[in-house]
């Protein structure tokens, strides 16, 4: 039986849906590729949908069966085998939710993300002792102050993604409550958390935008969501939203496009990304 993994990688995504495409349009049904295979038609369809990773000689078989060219199955075991290589975030095994890795995998590959964030900054934008005070306030703090360091540390190093090569772009809609939400007794934790947040909204690799009290309620304001949108065209634009326990991950049409429709509502409502500056400016010197 293929080898369980704590979360897929967005290549075992991608090629798990085209498993799928290429058996449909073979014509089989999941229980003839299971014959094919020996197996139950449970470990294909775990294959089609990413929760195992993807065992070598079943997909070569599957792609035989299914009737594609040696060429073009050499090039797909090619793929298979880089997508089954551990993401770095599996060095935080120890701290990082099962739920939380194929986050972490999703804002890797992805080419735009968008999000809406009532509470806090978030974490791509975060400094280190916001990332810190936010954390020791919520349940991981309960675990203890090592647990919260190595919390951090996967923050931090999250946090890469944003200067290395081909840079996701970040479009993020912040409450107001967000500015106004003290995190730590030490003002200038606050103060160099609005910084960094100046420092991507003069840059072009973010577009800020934040929504102010005065312009009333939106409807957005739930929970805390992320649409992330990408390059591969296997791939569909995919949604995430937490809550205390877990997550759920979104790729439905509809589901996405209800999502994608409030966070256009909320961008038109939301202060302009130059009124947003002048608000972090100000709220800078207020603090």
């Amino acid at each position: 039986m293929s080898e369980r993994r704590p979360a897929p990688t967005v290549g075992q995504v991608v090629l798990g849906r085209r498993l799928q495409e290429l058996r449909e349009a073979a014509g089989m049904r999941r229980e003839e590729a299971a014959h094919a295979l020996r197996v139950a038609p449970a470990t294909v369809r775990r294959m089609e949908t990413a929760e195992v990773s993807l065992k070598i000689p079943y997909v070569q078989v599957l792609l035989e069966t299914y009737g594609v060219s040696p060429d073009e199955t050499a090039a797909f075991v090619a793929l298979a085998e880089e997508a089954n290589e551990p993401g770095w975030w599996q060095r935080f095994h120890d701290v990082l939710p099962d739920w939380f890795s194929m986050y972490v995998s999703l804002e890797g590959a992805a080419r735009m993300i968008r999000s809406y964030e009532p509470h806090f900054v978030p974490g791509l934008l975060q400094t280190e002792d916001y990332a810190r005070a936010v954390l020791e306030a919520g349940t991981i703090g309960q675990d203890g102050p090592e647990t919260v360091e190595r919390h951090v540390a996967l923050r931090m190093t999250r946090q890469k993604l944003l200067t290395g090569p081909n840079p996701p772009h970040l479009w993020v809609v912040m409450d107001e409550t967000v500015l106004l939400r003290p995190v730590a007794a030490d003002s200038a934790v606050m103060r160099a958390q609005l910084d960094r947040l100046l420092e991507f909204a003069e840059s072009d690799r973010a577009t800020l935008q934040v929504a102010e009290f005065a312009q009333g309620p939106h409807p957005g304001t739930y929970a805390p969501f992320s649409l992330f949108r990408f390059a591969e065209p296997e791939l569909p634009d995919m949604v995430f939203t937490e809550y205390l326990t877990g997550a759920l991950y979104l790729d439905s049409r509809e589901e996405v496009a209800a999502h994608l429709e409030v966070l256009d509502h909320i961008s038109t409502v939301a202060s302009s990304a130059t009124r947003t500056k002048k608000l972090l400016r100000e709220r800078r010197e207020a603090c």
